[in-house]
């Protein structure tokens, strides 16, 4: 007999997902940004992190691979995903009117596995254009 599991138990590959957006968001925090909001939903789909250094903001796609079986993790940012995300960040600019200052679209990649200590962590800045 086949079980169906909760959804409130977290899956494999959901834990490597927020352990990633975890050690991502504190990779920022140790580069001087201060997190404005977490996994921001929207029409056309979510950001995992938006963050703020000064008058920039920074809108962060965090892809993280445990292998290199199926590529790096940057790799994974697809032309589908890269035109979500312009319109996830057009949809978030235009609810927050007061953000006048500039922006970019950052693709944090994490290399590594949970509870194991130092991560490749590469950030590729003004990724999606």
């Amino acid at each position: 007999m086949e079980t169906k599991r909760s959804k409130s138990i977290p899956n494999r590959k959901q834990t490597v997902g927020r352990w990633g957006e975890r050690t991502a968001e504190q990779y920022m925090l140790d580069q001087g940004y201060e997190v404005i909001e977490r996994n921001y939903r929207s029409p056309y789909g979510e950001i995992d992190l938006i963050v703020r250094r000064g008058d920039e903001f920074v809108f962060a796609e965090v892809k993280t691979r445990t292998s290199r079986a199926f590529g790096m993790p940057e790799e994974a940012i697809t032309p589908k995903k890269k035109l979500h995300l312009i319109h996830a960040v057009e949809t978030y600019l235009q609810a927050h009117p007061e953000i006048v200052v500039s922006w970019r679209i950052d693709v944090i990649a994490i290399f590594g596995l949970p509870n194991h200590p130092n991560p490749e962590i590469v950030c590729f800045e003004n990724a999606v254009y």
